[in-house]
């Protein structure tokens, strides 16, 4: 039975994902998101799986599933606009499908259950920034935050123009914008990484998608703490965090908190097992 008990955590966010796909199914008559949710809770399930059987690429296994599934599949060949843009363009149009269950349910209340997992397991932009050589920061961390404002407010007011101005085949409008976008992503992206030694910088500084995420982070359930008795404060978990998180604080408030992307460096790091 104990034996069982550690794969707890996969057979949990498998229920969660298929518990999604199901209702979504049901009521919106769609057997789509039936078939969408369950492969992303398979992938992730099987991720978290594997990081139990202590496979060292486990994390980049389920970046790679889910990634390339939501660029390729449902971006390239359906031609789904899962940018942000995307997900403003739905609100306008009054749509509850793709982008905005996408982003209600990964990004706006998912992150109240799994935190920032999104950036760490399914984002296609940081899926190719994490080839990049710069596993952890190799600068002290820039005030630039509000850039990421900058980059939402804008993605808003490009989507307000196309409505506002009357804009013809806005389906063909959103998909060019769908792939220049992203490639201004990775070009940016990558830039940046090389700029301040860090592959995520574009998610630190950049990324409009943490508006969303980091106030709803904040309250995640599944958090990484610390066993304060058996910890001696080597500091090597602040060493190895991509996003300089303070995990050895259990407080909400403790120290870039709310950009845990939940990839464990720290717990596989730990010499002590207090993570």
């Amino acid at each position: 039975m104990s034996g069982l008990k550690k794969y707890a955590a996969p057979l949990l966010m498998l229920l969660i994902f298929e518990a999604v796909a199901v209702t979504l199914w049901l009521t919106k008559g769609n057997l789509f998101y039936l078939f969408n949710f369950s492969y992303i809770g398979i992938s992730i399930a099987l991720g978290l799986f594997l990081y139990i059987r202590k496979y060292r690429h486990a994390r980049r296994v389920v970046q790679l599933l889910v990634g390339l599934y939501m660029l390729v599949y449902l971006g390239l060949i359906r031609g789904e606009n899962m940018q942000i843009e995307g997900f403003w363009y739905y609100l306008f149009t009054g749509v509850f499908e793709a982008a905005t269950i996408h982003y209600a349910v990964a990004k706006i209340f998912g992150p109240l259950i799994f935190g920032r997992g999104w950036c760490g397991y399914a984002c296609w932009t940081a899926m190719i920034l994490d080839f990049l050589p710069w596993k952890t920061p190799e600068k002290p961390r820039k005030k630039l935050g509000f850039l990421r404002y900058i980059a939402f407010a804008l993605s808003l007011l490009f989507v307000a123009a196309l409505f506002l101005s009357g804009a013809g085949e806005l389906e063909k409008i959103m998909f060019w914008a769908f792939l220049i976008g992203n490639a201004a992503y990775y070009v940016i992206g990558i830039a940046l990484a090389f700029a301040f030694r860090d592959n995520r910088a574009f998610c630190k500084y950049v990324c409009p998608v943490t508006v969303f995420l980091k106030p709803m982070s904040y309250f995640a359930l599944f958090r990484v703490r610390c066993d304060k008795s058996k910890c001696v404060d080597c500091g090597k978990c602040r060493r190895v965090c991509p996003m300089e998180v303070d995990v050895t604080d259990n407080s909400r408030k403790r120290k870039n908190g709310t950009e845990c992307i939940l990839c464990m460096e720290c717990v596989k790091n730990c010499p002590k097992k207090a993570l």
